[in-house]
């Protein structure tokens, strides 16, 4: 196998990464531009009866309005940095172990930078989904919350049943 072979794979690994990246960007802050010049602060519209509500808050906190407390915006920051680096580190760990893995990568990056964006120029991310029933509802979330959490959930399952490549240590 020429060398040209694994450059080739590394630049299309890194475009799927990067492309996935750019696409959840893109629909995370097109998503919530369109929120916020529909809806005011705190107004809802029912999308499906009570069961799916589009309602316009802003969250200081993590995804899904967890960890909302004063003073953690650099907290978050630190957050987004470790998470940037742990991509890094993934999408050369697991370098043509298949494009799919990258795409994985690229949602949960897309998913980070699209909260930080919010972040950085707003100081608080703007969420919308509203899932449940009444008052008893889902913690409020966004385009970029769901990016990270089923692209988290999915990389997770994969590292914990399916990868079977051996370690240094068993090798």
């Amino acid at each position: 196998m020429s060398s040209e072979a694994p450059r080739t794979r590394g630049r299309t690994d890194l475009a799927v990464l990067g492309l996935a990246a750019l696409v959840v960007v893109l629909a995370d802050q097109v998503s919530k531009s369109l929120v916020v010049s529909a809806l005011a602060l705190g107004q809802r519209v029912d999308v499906v009866g009570d069961l799916v509500v589009l309602w316009r808050v802003e969250n200081s906190g993590s995804s899904f309005s967890l960890f909302r407390f004063p003073g953690n915006q650099l907290l978050f920051y630190a957050v987004t940095i470790v998470a940037v680096g742990m991509v890094v580190w993934f999408h050369r760990a697991y370098a043509g172990r298949g494009m799919w893995l990258q795409l994985l990568l690229g949602v949960f990056l897309g998913g980070t930078l699209g909260n930080l964006i919010d972040r950085l120029r707003f100081g608080a991310v703007t969420d919308f989904i509203s899932v449940g029933f009444g008052d008893s509802r889902f913690p409020t979330w966004n385009v970029a919350d769901a990016s990270l959490t089923v692209s988290l959930f999915v990389l997770l399952g994969y590292i914990v049943f399916f990868d079977r490549h051996p370690t240094e240590e068993t090798a």
